[in-house]
């Protein structure tokens, strides 16, 4: 079978990468200037890993698709920032959990608000229709869970 087509195939990719790029740079701008200037799009993915009951660093690796050593590196970077805390498991002394903090909460809800303004600017460039059948066609294309969180492990970060 022969494959046709004016436009060559890196192109797709490409350009879905850019597309990404462009709504996740906005919302970094609008955070730093919202009160998160240190945030990073990794961020967004540790701190949902992470959830509203904490985790530990090796399931925290685990869900990220990283190493125990890389999410130590990485909640001790958010801890820095402010994003999270390291306490004792309330139910296993012996394990610390790592938990989000008001300031991580704040930053995970300006986020979902930042995309939902995103994602009507594209509406209103596009149209909704348009919109909602790039969202569909993508699903029908794609294949596992809408929300990965193992970003970092599967593009070879540590």
């Amino acid at each position: 079978m022969s494959i046709s087509s004016s436009r060559p195939g890196f192109e797709l990719p490409l350009l879905l990468l850019l597309g990404f790029r462009t709504l996740v740079d906005e919302l970094h701008a609008r955070l730093a200037a919202e009160g998160h200037p240190n945030a990073r799009p990794s961020h967004g993915f540790v701190l949902q890993a992470i959830g509203p009951d904490g985790t530990t660093a090796v399931e925290l690796g685990r869900r990220l698709g990283v190493s125990k050593q890389a999410a130590g590196k990485t909640i001790a970077g958010l801890e820095a920032e402010g994003y999270v805390v390291r306490a004792a498991d309330t139910h296993d002394a012996r394990r610390k959990l790592v938990r989000l903090t008001g300031h991580g909460t704040d930053m995970l809800a300006r986020s979902a608000r930042i995309f939902d303004e995103l994602r009507a600017r594209w509406v209103a460039e596009l149209g909704e229709d348009r919109v909602r059948a790039l969202e569909d066609d993508l699903r029908r294309v794609t294949d596992g869970p809408l929300f990965r969180l193992d970003l970092a492990g599967w593009l070879g970060g540590s």
